[in-house]
């Protein structure tokens, strides 16, 4: 049986399996992206490139809805939520295709040794690992930036989207761009590996867990390979004093619920001022049971269900395992009855440091609450943490709201707003949440030569 299984989470049934890739597919591919790296396509005129990328951006809102209606089935994103993945992937698209080229041009250095400049060139073959919860979003991080600078791709995708990875290959082409530009592979890990060892191969981008990401991470730094990485979070929603307690808990809901809590920069753990905490809690929780779930496809459906089976069953050990050391589920706490891959949204308090799950991200709609007394205790217990991808802190004094996102230790941080993601800022984190940045004129960069000339003087 495949390992590539198309399975619908609202209601478990295969609607697909792809066979999977032997090493002589992998190594074809890898040639024939190899060989386009040193073509006129990659290292000449960028502008053919970009006109690839014009075209993907018109071919992805023209099939918007059939795009979003596959991601729903695949992985359980209610639709409207799968429509707005799909949106921003042909902003990103058309993003690189109207700024790559300024991104790209040479750099100049004030030097007393004579004329220098920095140019950008593409590296070569690129390896990327991406992950099912924005299963074109991911993919469209990498693809846009090195399709403009001209460094192919080779991806693997998570086994349980091979749908959205098939179909996304085909826009690619469709698009425009030749053979070996952006390669969908059904592959294991060690085939995963066997590439990363690849001369031919110059970098890794993976996006996903803390345990795959270290094993990439051990393999490109085994054999000099650049890589980047975007993990896990465990995002603090801090809400102040002063803050506009209705927006706070609309926002605060909306991320914790949004793809069934399994995005890596929603809010996880909601830090409240200890004067405003009842208020919000009552209102956060109201909110929080009120969501309807059912088929994601289903307008009137507010919750859907987890991406598999095995994603719900984790969560339930999680929880489970945060009770037994200590924590009290204020509501929830357990799967819901029926088919499919659901869970009760569900809020934990009383976690304390010697709780494992204290230090955990939930990949699902649970949510951690503390109270803290002051800014100071907000800022501790945000940055008592494993991870450091994003975060928000809600205060209608800006300067307050500053001096807090100053100091926490995330790469990303925003006030009177959950966290979010558009093609022109950058994305990514510290600590385990990994390194680098994707989207942005930072992302195009990370896979780039970036090669000093000097004319001495």
């Amino acid at each position: 049986m495949s390992a590539y299984q198309s399975i619908n989470p609202a209601n478990n049934q295969l609607l697909k399996a792809w066979n999977e890739h032997d090493d002589a597919y992998a190594q074809q591919a890898l040639e024939t992206a190899d060989a386009l790296y040193h073509s006129a396509w990659s290292k000449g005129d960028i502008q053919p490139r970009l006109q690839v990328l014009h075209r993907l951006a018109d071919l992805i809102d023209q099939r918007a809805e059939e795009l979003a209606t596959i991601a729903s089935k695949e992985m359980g994103k209610l639709i409207g939520q799968s429509r707005g993945e799909v949106k921003i992937c042909s902003q990103i698209a058309r993003y690189y295709a109207e700024h790559a080229a300024t991104f790209l041009q040479p750099q100049p250095y004030a030097s007393d040794v004579g004329d220098a400049w920095l140019e950008y060139h593409p590296i070569g073959v690129i390896v990327a690992v991406e992950p099912w919860n924005f299963p074109y979003y991911q993919l469209m991080r990498v693809l846009a930036p090195n399709l403009a600078l001209g460094n192919p791709v080779l991806a693997k995708h998570a086994n349980i989207v091979p749908h959205c990875a098939d179909v996304f290959e085909k826009l690619v082409e469709e698009a425009g761009a030749p053979k070996g530009a952006w390669t969908n592979l059904f592959i294991s890990t060690d085939q995963v590996a066997d590439l990363i060892a690849d001369p031919r191969v110059q970098g890794v981008a993976l996006t996903g867990s803390e345990r795959a990401g270290s094993a990439v991470a051990e393999q490109a730094g085994k054999h000099l390979k650049k890589s980047t990485l975007e993990l896990g979070g465990n995002d603090v929603f801090v809400v102040l004093d002063d803050a506009d307690i209705d927006e706070a808990v609309r926002q605060g809901a909306q991320a914790r619920l949004s793809n069934c809590g399994q995005v890596c920069t929603a809010a996880k753990r909601f830090i409240l001022h200890e004067k405003i905490a009842d208020t919000f809690m009552a209102k956060f929780s109201a909110a929080l049971q009120s969501a309807t779930p059912g088929d994601p496809l289903d307008e009137k459906t507010t919750l859907g269900p987890l991406s598999s089976k095995d994603a719900r069953d984790r969560l339930v050990k999680q929880v489970e395992e945060a009770v037994q050391n200590g924590a009290r589920v204020e509501f929830g706490g357990r799967a819901i009855d029926g088919v499919g891959c659901y869970y009760q949204p569900t809020v934990l308090t009383g976690l304390t440091p010697d709780n494992p799950a204290y230090y955990q991200e939930f990949f699902g709609p649970v949510a951690q609450v503390y109270v803290v007394a002051d800014d100071r205790a907000a800022v501790a217990l945000a940055n008592d943490s494993n991870y450091g991808l994003g975060g928000s802190v809600w205060t209608k004094d800006i300067a307050r709201g500053r001096k807090m996102a100053s100091q926490i230790e995330t790469g990303m941080v925003f006030i009177n707003s959950q966290s979010d993601t558009s093609a022109e800022l950058p994305f990514g984190g510290v600590k385990r949440s990994g390194y680098g940045r994707e989207l942005s004129d930072l992302g195009i960069k990370e896979f780039a030569n970036q090669k000093l000339v000097v004319v001495a003087g």
